[in-house]
């Protein structure tokens, strides 16, 4: 197919609630959509690293003007067969992932848009729900975390991850795990602590938790290989993933047991497949990351969750009311299994009158 044009888009949407981490808080999504135009064919993406690089080294101003005026121009107005092409030529600019991936994914959209293939079918995945976890921020106080805690598990989440930083970690998984013994429960550090907190994580050991989601630094893969040989709950990375290579690195070195895989942080949706294949061929499990986002990337993601090797609960949660007011139309509720099935026909796209009061700032990118 011709990329003819892009169109692209940086929005700001209030969120119903405040996310609070290890890095900060943040109560509005800032977030980048890219509109594809092939003929008469549309194709949406999405990227949303934060507004500020709290997350990774990049910010949604960065990703747009990268998109904006680098990696568009750079793209626009030649014919690509394959999302590797796409890849292949932005391989001469390095890093920037979440910036890569909004043209990379738009490719995939706009391909499913021309042949008529769901996206879960074009990237060889197979008709079938995804099932969902639910994730819990840094509270104000135990009470609250508590009552969120049995609010989630009262809906009947298979799974719950809590946001932990230092001061919000052993104390507090003491006291849900006084409350809630037997749950399947998973942390998230964010990248907060260092290999001088080993004594601590040993200490988490005893609370029984299917993993450790990225205690060290957000590009570290060597001190999670001895931190692996020191405790005995696995860890998985997130930040740290940020291409295949890397994943095929911190495999070679048991960095982790369990990888969580998000199309942005990993460039696209091509070097998630091979993210995928790498680690379902090394026996470790793989599971769909999210970000703040709206329902545009989610159900990117949902399709790509599809693949054989994401067996633990993916991070969706109830996309339903996130925001004061979404800008996605055609995003489906989540079905009383809490799952969410994958779209056998038209992506959601955003509401253009919604669109029109969350931008912050367009711009066309055409030849």
């Amino acid at each position: 197919m011709r990329i003819d044009r892009l169109e692209v888009y940086y929005v700001e949407m209030p969120m119903g609630y405040t996310w609070k981490t290890a890095y900060g808080e943040d109560k509005v999504c800032h977030t980048v959509l890219v509109k594809a135009i092939s003929g008469d064919a549309v194709g949406w993406s999405e990227s949303s690293p934060f507004f500020a690089p709290t997350y990774t080294n990049e910010s949604a101003g960065s990703v747009y003007y990268h998109v904006t005026e680098v990696f568009g121009p750079w793209i626009v107005g030649r014919e690509y067969d394959t999302a590797g092409e796409i890849n292949e030529r932005l391989s001469i600019y390095k890093g920037n992932s979440f910036a890569k991936a909004a043209i990379e994914v738009a490719w995939w959209t706009l391909e499913s848009s021309i042949t008529g293939i769901p996206l879960h079918l074009l990237v060889g995945g197979t008709t079938r729900e995804v099932v969902t976890g639910t994730a819990i921020g840094i509270e104000d106080s135990f009470d609250l975390l508590l009552h969120k805690l049995q609010e989630a598990v009262d809906a009947g989440y298979p799974r719950i991850k809590l946001k932990v930083a230092p001061g919000w970690d052993v104390e507090m998984l003491e006291v849900v795990r006084s409350a809630f013994p037997d749950i399947t429960l998973h942390i998230d550090c964010n990248s907060a602590y260092t290999l001088d907190d080993l004594p601590m994580f040993r200490d988490i050991d005893r609370f029984n938790l299917a993993f450790i989601e990225q205690p060290l630094h957000f590009n570290d893969i060597i001190d999670h290989a001895e931190l692996a040989k020191q405790i005995e709950t696995p860890i998985c990375l997130d930040e740290s993933i940020t291409s295949f290579r890397v994943a095929e690195q911190a495999i070679r070195l048991n960095s982790c047991k369990y990888i969580n895989i998000k199309p942005w942080r990993t460039g696209g949706i091509s070097d998630s497949i091979k993210v995928h294949d790498m680690a379902r061929d090394a026996g470790i499990p793989d599971w769909l990351g999210g970000m703040v986002e709206t329902g545009i990337a989610k159900a990117i993601s949902i399709e790509l969750a599809t693949l054989e090797n994401f067996t633990y609960p993916a991070d969706l949660g109830n996309v339903s009311g996130k925001f004061e007011k979404d800008i996605t139309d055609g995003f489906p509720e989540m079905t009383p299994r809490l799952t969410y099935e994958p779209f056998t026909g038209s992506l959601p796209v955003p509401n253009i009158g919604r669109l029109a009061e969350a931008v912050k700032v367009q711009k066309i990118v055409a030849p």
